[in-house]
């Protein structure tokens, strides 16, 4: 009997991950109070960091949530961080969390409208080159004015109702109430090629649009949260720090288009994959039958939707309340005029964006580690000790290498801080000050990219329902994200350098 017991016991620990997966995780939780023994705290913090990151780069072998949340809880336990401070870093970040609840719940009741309006275009638009700038340029400049997370989420509700779409057809499952994407067995032989394509082509899709995000997010105050921390710090309002911060933003973004032509034409790092025509047949299809399905009530559902989006718009770009707060009021008027009363018709809204907010609490655990225990004060202190010609282009490598591996935010909440208290104590002049706070500002933005855990867009997408679909992994990303990594990099070094 004890033994079944001790057999179930560890079936049921993390359920279905490999066996190789659970014993690594169980190994890391016995590693680390020995390591905080014989090596110390701040040798240890870095281990967390480190075992974090893998619980992420497995993502598709078990969510993130469950294997983090035993290393956040073990740091808790062993005194690297405390509840006071996982709360402080929560409630730090805590319009990151409003936003993530509601705004995309809010961007699920405009599905039909963004289905509609996106598979016009891909059926339409032939050319791989000119969709994948258009997903790209269209991410940059809606990141500029609302919020990355919030652009990420309309491209993964787009894609999730494409693949839905053909996976659908492509199990002859067309006339069946109940279909499981997640499932290939019932998907015809047929058709298995054309959806090895398709996953292709949406996967390179996703990603032009990703980092479109940070090409555009970079460049304005709304853009991304560090952003408004930066220019509150600095006393910058909305077109003072565009045009402080245009010199690198403005060529990054011309260089990252080019690079969306060249990995398109040359199909490196596997992009260039284009749009079955069967699939494309499939999709125009779905596009004929919504028509002629479409109702009275169903225009006016998508018209409701289409003005609801521009009240989004204005409200983000003026910046009217706090990102949730506006994506609660989409929820409401999306709902309350288009009649939606049914409560577990609302709840299906927040089954994609809460398990990932219960994730992010978790990181922020990790996050409240580094602080506590100065993981990164060694690297700001040997900046800040450097001559003041050579400091922008170190705080842009300094904050781009730790925003990689932890959190862009917590960086430049950092990084700022300390540049801030030395303007104040005179060490160093205003201008220097504003020329640091555009480095940072970049340096948290661009390289950042290289890893999913880099930025919030980046790691939603990576835990998203879309990425197993796709077969998205942590080590496909960082390896479709390497070539913008390296563009976006130099070229935001070079403009450091040379034109700040």
């Amino acid at each position: 009997m004890k033994t079944s017991i001790s057999h179930a016991l560890g079936n049921n620990f993390l359920g279905s991950s490999p066996l190789w997966y659970k014993q690594m995780v169980i190994a890391f939780l016995i590693l680390n109070p020995i390591a905080v023994v014989t090596l110390g705290p701040f040798i240890t913090g870095w281990l967390l960091i480190i075992e974090f990151i893998f619980t992420l780069a497995m993502a598709l072998k078990c969510y993130p949530l469950q294997p983090g949340g035993l290393i956040a809880l073990e740091a808790v336990l062993l005194g690297l961080t405390n509840s006071d401070g996982v709360y402080h870093e929560v409630i730090k970040n805590f319009d990151v969390i409003l936003l993530l609840m509601f705004m995309v719940a809010g961007i699920y009741f405009m599905q039909g409208m963004l289905l509609f309006i996106f598979n016009k275009l891909l059926v339409k638009i032939r050319s791989k080159v000119i969709i994948s700038l258009v997903f790209s340029f269209a991410a940059a400049v809606m990141s500029a004015f609302l919020d990355a997370l919030t652009v990420t989420a309309v491209l993964i509700s787009v894609s999730v109702g494409f693949y839905s779409v053909y996976h659908k057809v492509a199990s002859d499952q067309t006339n069946s109430g109940k279909h499981n994407p997640n499932s290939d067995d019932k998907v015809l032989p047929v058709n298995q090629k054309d959806l090895a394509e398709f996953r292709s082509f949406l996967r390179s899709l996703l990603m032009h649009g990703a980092i479109g995000t940070a090409l555009g997010g970079v460049s304005t105050l709304v853009g991304e949260p560090q952003n408004l921390l930066i220019a509150k710090t600095a006393g910058w309002d909305f077109l003072e720090f565009f045009m402080r911060v245009a010199p690198i933003s403005m060529p990054v973004l011309a260089c990252g288009l080019l690079t969306v032509v060249v990995l398109e034409k040359t199909k490196w790092f596997d992009y260039g994959a284009h749009l079955p025509e069967n699939v494309r047949n499939i999709l125009k299809n779905f596009e004929k039958e919504e028509s002629k399905k479409s109702t009275p009530r169903h225009k006016a559902q998508l018209t409701i939707q289409g003005i609801v989006a521009i009240i989004l718009i204005l409200s983000l770009a003026f910046h009217i309340a706090e990102v949730g707060l506006v994506g609660l009021m989409i929820i409401v008027l999306l709902t309350a005029f288009n009649g939606i009363t049914e409560e577990h018709q609302i709840g299906n809204a927040f089954k994609e964006a809460l398990p990932f907010t219960a994730l992010l609490v978790v990181f922020f655990t990790i996050v409240s580690v580094i602080h506590e225990q100065h993981l990164f004060q060694p690297i700001i202190d040997v900046v800040l000790n450097l001559p003041s010609e050579t400091q922008p282009i170190m705080f842009f490598v300094a904050n781009g290498l730790l925003s990689a591996i932890s959190d862009n935010v917590f960086v430049a909440t950092v990084y700022i801080g300390e540049v801030k208290d030395a303007l104040d104590s005179g060490l160093i002049s205003r201008e220097h000050f504003n020329t640091l706070a555009v480095a940072i500002n970049t340096g948290t933005n661009l390289p950042s990219v290289a890893t999913p855990n880099g930025q919030a867009a980046f790691l939603f997408l990576l835990t998203s329902a879309i990425a197993p679909l796709l077969r998205l992994s942590y080590g496909k990303m960082v390896w479709m994200a390497l070539p913008y990594t390296i563009v976006l990099s130099l070229v935001g070094g070079l403009c450091v350098s040379y034109l700040l």
